[in-house]
């Protein structure tokens, strides 16, 4: 995602879903990347710094982060 890295700002797509016990946030570019909080203010805080600190730790290790091209989000219902 070098590609996408300006000024030091990275554009990501972030998944929050409300549960039970508050919120649930990932990010699908960054396998593993997610986190949750009570709130949605606060998971929307919690997910940008566990962002920003995979981002450093892939960059750290020479690794690469793929482009994102694009995404879509799309809800349905089914009926089982």
């Amino acid at each position: 995602m070098r590609g996408d890295f300006i000024d030091g700002k990275y554009t990501l797509p972030i998944v929050i879903e409300k549960d039970d016990d508050g919120y649930f946030a990932m990010c699908p570019a960054l396998q593993g990347c997610y986190s949750q909080g009570d709130t949605y203010e606060e998971t929307l805080d919690n997910v940008r710094d566990a962002i920003r600190l995979q981002i450093e730790d892939i960059l750290e290790s020479g690794e690469v982060i793929e482009k994102i091209n694009s995404f879509s989000l799309v809800a349905f219902e089914v009926t089982a």
